[in-house]
């Protein structure tokens, strides 16, 4: 049960990669439902586990690790060279929202909260 030969490595390596950046990079998912969330990490899982069962955990660790190029490209260039957001904070909100196409009003709703206190 406890060996590195099945496919419990794949699902904890998956899993531990969701968790470190759920916590690290959580905040650019604020208002994306938690379907998709949820969507996004059951697709990857699953094709992460069938990559390992039908051609090799190489081929899958691979195929793995090539979904990170997207994420550093998005991050580290697309976010502040194109767009001014920083990739690592998500800041300035105001602009981060404009570009998910999220509703900006919660930040007028937060002030109003605030002077109502």
């Amino acid at each position: 049960m406890w060996t590195t030969h099945s496919l419990w490595f794949e699902i904890a390596v998956v899993s531990i990669i969701y968790a470190v950046g759920n916590i690290f990079f959580g905040h650019f998912e604020e208002q994306t439902p938690k379907v998709r969330r949820v969507g996004k990490y059951v697709l990857t899982l699953m094709i992460v586990c069938l990559l390992s069962v039908y051609f090799s955990r190489t081929v899958a660790m691979t195929v793995l690790s090539l979904f990170s190029l997207p994420f550093l490209y998005v991050h580290s260039y697309y976010l502040p060279k194109k767009k001014g957001i920083n990739g690592w904070t998500g800041e300035p909100k105001r602009r981060y929202y404009e570009f998910r196409g999220w509703n900006k009003n919660i930040f007028k709703e937060q002030a109003e909260k605030l002077d109502d206190l």
